[in-house]
């Protein structure tokens, strides 16, 4: 059996890839399996414990660092964000593509560990209509977006380091365009196996 792949999938606060995320996970056809990641930040309403996140004590995701238990982690506004390794090699091994939904900062340290894995940033169609969507969530403050704004500069920056750059300026477009990333790697790797399982 072929082992599945590794999709990670970042992008600035209020462009959309976590509705993105859902959109390809409901697609069954796409063999996705959403690796949820653990944090130390506090539960907000309607999260759910084991499918927004893992909701972790800052001593237990140190005790998982110092076990070798994270793929990658990072620090962001005071709490640790990382993603559990067992989960997602095992998905790996039993065939499952895998898709992570984190920081630039986690999806390049992932991208030295698995050099095969498909990195997808996602954009807003402009950095005023990044601002609207902020705005419209009305989660906070004004001070509070333009912090979210700064460091969406400074996470665009990284775009280049990924495999393909992907606008969010219509979500079904947005989803399509993924998804056509997903088949068009599924083709590759096909063509690569029936090679090697060629005799010679």
């Amino acid at each position: 059996m072929s082992k599945g792949c590794l999709f990670v999938i970042s992008g600035p606060s209020g462009t959309g890839k976590g509705t993105v995320c859902k959109e390809l996970l409901a697609n069954k056809d796409n063999n996705l399996f959403l690796s949820v990641s653990s944090t130390t930040r506090e539960k907000r309403v309607g999260e759910v414990d084991g499918e927004t996140y893992n909701y972790v004590t800052p001593e237990e995701f140190k005790r998982m660092i110092g076990h070798g238990e994270m793929l990658e982690y990072a620090v962001y506004s005071g709490n640790y964000y990382g993603t559990p390794k067992k989960t997602v090699e095992k998905m790996l091994a039993e065939g499952r593509n895998v898709i992570l939904e984190i920081e630039p900062q986690g999806a390049l340290k992932v991208k030295g560990i698995f050099p095969d894995a498909v990195l997808i940033f996602i954009i807003p169609p402009s950095m005023a209509a990044l601002k609207q969507r902020l705005v419209d969530r009305n989660r906070e403050t004004e001070d509070q977006i333009e912090k979210r704004l700064a460091a969406a500069k400074w996470e665009m920056e990284q775009a280049a380091k990924y495999n393909r750059i992907v606008v969010n300026d219509d979500l079904d477009a947005c989803v399509c365009e993924i998804e056509e990333i997903l088949r068009d790697n599924a083709k590759k790797r096909e063509r690569v196996d029936n090679l090697l399982h060629e005799k010679y």
